[in-house]
């Protein structure tokens, strides 16, 4: 089911026996440019010695041919691992680079004169800063500074393929050059290709929240529980995300968190255009208003992007939790495709879905231009989005139809990624699709991406915004309500979701899961079934989500308010019981108490209830003091749950309470008298209080006990009484002192804090 490696285990076990004895090594992925090789691109000059640079060293997985027989068997229905994924520790202790290597990496880089600046053990990754003479002497390169063969702009690349004094092979250096910058597939258009929508946002255009009616509905899914990530080019203004929920008159659900990844600035510069960052921003919150965070990694800054700065970030939990849904709308030509694979990998084996774009110039096609750029959307760990025209039923209604976009990418991977086992399925790859037999094709799956979207960006909003940007942040959030749902049925998320959707698409609930579109093309034909330009198509609401996770089921939850309760020997205490529906859930719950200390009974009423029961707890006047926790059962045919009470049992002993717990003076002259202020005390046991003396200490005193409820030789429970104290200090400054009652409560002598300043 899954891809293999391409080295031969001998000659990869070989690889390593070498390396381990080698004084340089070479590295595992390739770093040059064929324009800097070929000598295409002319030779400026020498990058300054002194110039700073950030880079990255990027280590080699251990058992990488284990790790794609893992894949293979935790994506594999048939297996008793199946979705049993590994958490970033699990993966770095099984997967991961040795701790020693590891240390190793840090030292080497330290040495030759950089500073670390981010990275982590689980991402396999040391994000460095130093000059361009470190890079030099670290990599056994010469930096250049090269003029574009086919742009209007200067890039700077390495003369030779990097080496390192390491006894073992790196896997990569990234941020070595910055000859290929990413693409967004941001599509600005104010006259779209179809007839004008009515959406919900101002002029008729498309909200988020317009994507989540017609592909979800108006169901009970919101996100609840999960965190989503970004890939992002470069910063942005959070001010912009703000703007758009104030315009189209909706609740923000939360401020975004920003990442900054290798070193690269969170914000906008007065040159950074932030219209990718904000709609991926209000697409995702669009569909999962409910989510509990959208985490925005930055791993560049307009002019250098190092990708695996952000994935590396995104597959550990260094710097933020684990985000099981993540989506990027870039796209960008490394100079080895392979090199982001070790952290596709990773997240499949923890059970993290990363969607792509795949462009809006078109089907991919070799060379330059918008439709030159087909990674990572065609790497096979990538979830690759495409494209499509929506028509909805109204502003925020259902879906209504729905047909391909003419400038969606998708096609045959320009870069040769051999075609993955699940496009391998008889009756995937047909004469009707044209697609590939030997070579990955795209998109997996699609949705709306014509240019009928509201956006915000550099504080201005406007219609007329498409492209496969809005439609893989909208798949990543549609993820949120599948994991979600996954989470409530106790059912491990999907995860990396190609091997699914694949035979879901070839199964008789292909219908009840996808918008099948069958009329468009983007140079490759919309077709019945799967095509290289929508995929399987656009998700068909709660059929979709239960094809991934299993329906939902009626359940129950039971809550009590209050939580916890302080009961005296001999005395009751009550806490209402509430039954918490799911699912559509209508039945009866009963109620039961367990775990019930020694002299302690309960009793519901009413009992069964389908609202709320009030408990009522006895406590008898012998049953020994401390605190315990009471579970609350609740059964309904066979279903169950529970909640729990903390129960404290103080006893029939006196128990003490003054009010209030200080008293202070403002500057009195030395030797004169103040007035006097009151302390209550409240004997809120079960039994009397005795009070063996009432004392002060330094410059107070007791003036007089009120006449009706002075403070005698005993306090009956639940009565009160009062104590007056005066302050006359005896020289110039802060002067302390305390109130003291000694009685036979426990905790006994009790206090009061005194406090005034002479002057």
């Amino acid at each position: 089911m899954i891809r293999k490696v391409s080295i031969p285990l001998l000659t990869l076990a070989l690889i390593f026996s070498i390396s381990a004895f080698a004084q340089t090594n070479s590295l595992l992925t390739r770093h040059t440019r064929d324009a800097v090789v070929n000598g295409e691109a002319q030779f400026l000059n020498r990058l300054p010695a002194q110039q700073t640079m950030r880079v990255g060293i990027l280590l080699a997985l251990r058992h990488a041919p284990e790790l794609l027989n893992f894949l293979d068997d935790v994506y594999n229905p048939e297996s008793s691992n199946y979705r049993r994924f590994l958490t970033p520790d699990e993966f770095a202790a099984r997967f991961g680079a040795s701790r020693e290597d590891y240390a190793a990496a840090v030292q080497f880089a330290k040495a030759n004169g950089f500073k670390v600046i981010g990275g982590s053990f689980e991402g396999r990754d040391i994000r460095l800063q130093g000059t361009v003479a470190s890079v030099e002497k670290a990599f056994h390169v010469q930096m250049g500074l090269y003029q574009h063969p086919t742009e209007n702009r200067q890039f700077y690349a390495p003369d030779r393929e990097p080496t390192v004094d390491l006894a073992f092979q790196l896997w990569h250096v990234s941020g070595l050059d910055n000859f290929e910058l990413p693409v967004s597939a941001l599509h600005r258009d104010p006259h779209p290709l179809v007839p004008q929508v009515t959406g919900s946002c101002p002029g008729g255009e498309y909200c988020a929240s317009d994507m989540r009616a017609a592909y979800y509905g108006s169901g009970p899914l919101t996100g609840i529980g999960q965190n989503m990530g970004l890939l992002e080019l470069e910063g942005t203004s959070l001010s912009d995300v703000a703007l758009y929920y104030k315009n189209v008159g909706q609740t923000q659900p939360y401020t975004p968190t920003l990442i900054s990844t290798g070193g690269y600035s969170t914000s906008c510069g007065a040159s950074c255009d932030d219209g990718e960052q904000t709609l991926d921003m209000t697409q995702e919150m669009g569909f999962a208003p409910g989510s509990t965070m959208l985490y925005n990694y930055v791993c560049g800054n307009g002019s250098s992007f190092d990708e695996t700065a952000c994935l590396g970030s995104m597959v550990s939990t260094a710097q933020a939790p684990l985000s099981l849904q993540i989506s990027s709308s870039w796209s960008w030509k490394p100079a080895d495709p392979s090199t982001d694979d070790p952290y596709y990998q990773q997240m499949a084996a923890q059970g993290q879905s990363f969607f792509d774009a795949a462009g809006d110039g078109g089907h991919w096609v070799t060379g330059t231009g918008r439709n030159g750029f087909a990674y990572p959307c065609e790497d096979d760990f990538v979830i690759c989005v495409g494209g499509t025209e929506l028509q909805t039923n109204g502003a925020g209604g259902s879906w209504k139809s729905e047909i391909a976009w003419p400038d969606s990418g998708g096609g045959i991977s320009i870069d040769s990624i051999p075609i993955p086992s699940w496009q391998q399925l008889a009756g995937v790859i047909t004469s009707s699709n044209k697609g590939s037999t030997t070579l990955r094709n795209g998109p997996d799956i699609a949705a709306e991406a014509n240019t009928d979207f509201y956006i915000c960006d550099k504080g201005q909003c406007g219609g007329g915004a498409g492209g496969t940007s809005f439609a893989a942040p909208m798949w990543a959030g549609f993820m949120a309500l599948v994991n979600q749902q996954a989470a409530q049925n106790g059912v491990s998320a999907p995860g990396f979701i190609d091997p699914v959707i694949y035979p879901l698409g070839l199964s008789s609930g292909y219908s009840a899961a996808f918008h099948d579109i069958t009329s468009g093309s983007n140079g490759f034909p919309a077709v019945a079934g799967y095509d290289l330009v929508t995929g399987w198509g656009s998700p068909n609401g709660t059929g979709l989500i239960n094809a991934l996770t299993g329906p939902q089921s009626p359940s129950f939850s039971l809550t009590a308010n209050p939580s916890s309760l302080t009961i005296a020997d001999g005395s009751q205490g009550t806490s209402t019981i509430t039954v918490v529906p799911a699912n559509g859930f209508t039945g009866t719950v009963t109620l039961a108490a367990s775990n019930l200390p020694s002299g302690v009974t309960a009793q519901f009423s009413p009992n069964p209830t389908s609202t709320t029961s009030t408990l009522t707890l006895t406590v008898s006047a012998s049953a020994p003091t401390g605190t315990s926790t009471i579970t609350i059962g609740g059964t309904s045919g066979s279903l169950s749950a529970s909640t729990t009470i903390q129960l404290t049992i103080t006893g029939s002993g006196p128990v003490v309470s003054l009010n209030p717990t200080s008293l202070a003076w403002g500057k009195l002259l030395v030797g004169k008298t103040s007035g006097a202020k009151k302390v209550t005390l409240t004997n809120t046991g079960a039994s009397t209080l005795n009070i063996t003396s009432i004392a002060t200490t330094g410059d107070f005193a007791l003036f007089s006990f009120t006449s009706k409820q002075k403070c005698g030789a005993t306090l009956a429970a639940g009565k009160s009484c009062i104590v007056k104290v005066n302050f006359t200090p005896t020289q110039k400054g802060a002067r302390t002192g305390s109130l003291n009652f000694t009685d036979n409560a426990p905790g006994s002598p009790q206090s009061v804090a005194l406090s005034g300043t002479g002057k």
